[in-house]
């Protein structure tokens, strides 16, 4: 299996196909297997990139608050495009995965070819709304913490078919990387110049309006609505999906 040693931490990822690179990155608790459907499709003109973001599948999973974060996973992504000797990719996620696209762009914009933003939303302005997420996330945690996997049995359908070497990785995760410091990723988006997709399954209510902003603030962002899919558009409608996403990276200058 391939794998990426990260200071000590083991990264596990997966490329396929041959073309130009995406690297796609799973939403919280869940793991790359959320990209199966996508294999096939996304593989036949490009080399797709899905990894298992620290704390999560078969990454290793440090005792360590201070390993996990927004810039631990950053700069994982970019030991990753480093790492396969790339040195643009088109950069795209689900939930928080869709986040860390964001925050990778705003750290390293030279190194995105173009952005998928998949069923997630940008942060807060408010500092009360960012409380009130991060709260959440923390419950999150603690759920995780006290109930194990079974925690996630009745969870979004990427999170409840995935599969953990440690689940005490997504408790760690969910205080440090799943919880958010400030408004600095949505400021971002109005100086994103490269070309943005933003999706959404159209039963993901929670998410549609931060979707639609998005695709507002982003300079020329794509919007795309799939319909009767929920958090996991892509899983929940895979063919939709993939007419979608492959559309718009054929388009690509």
């Amino acid at each position: 299996m391939p794998e990426l040693n990260r200071d000590g931490v083991t990264i596990h990822y997966e490329v396929h196909g041959d073309g130009p690179p995406v690297l796609l990155t799973h939403g919280y608790s869940a793991s790359c297997r959320m990209w199966d459907p996508q294999v096939e499709a996304l593989s036949r003109d490009h080399i797709l990139i899905t990894w298992d973001i620290r704390g999560h599948g078969r990454s290793d999973s440090p005792y360590d608050d201070d390993a996990y974060g927004e810039a631990q996973t950053v700069d994982d992504m970019l030991a990753l495009l480093d790492h396969l000797g790339l040195e643009q990719a088109v950069i795209g996620g689900l939930s928080l995965g869709g986040y860390m696209s964001l925050a990778f762009h705003l750290r390293h914009p030279g190194r995105v070819r173009a952005l998928l933003i998949i069923d997630c939303g940008p942060g807060y302005k408010s500092d009360q709304a960012r409380e009130g997420w991060n709260q959440y996330a923390l419950e999150r945690a603690a759920e995780i913490e006290r109930d194990g996997e079974a925690a996630l049995a009745g969870s979004s359908v990427e999170q409840a078919q995935s599969q953990h070497d440690d689940v005490m990785g997504l408790v760690y995760a969910g205080r440090n990387m799943l919880t958010q410091h400030g408004p600095h990723v949505i400021e971002s988006l109005p100086d994103i110049g490269v070309p943005s997709l933003v999706v959404v399954g159209s039963e993901d209510e929670p998410f549609i309006a931060a979707s639609e902003y998005m695709a507002r603030k982003i300079p020329d962002a794509q919007y795309a609505l799939i319909d009767a899919a929920g958090h996991a558009a892509n899983m929940d409608q895979p063919d939709a999906f993939n007419r979608v996403v492959v559309d718009f990276l054929s388009r690509l200058p």
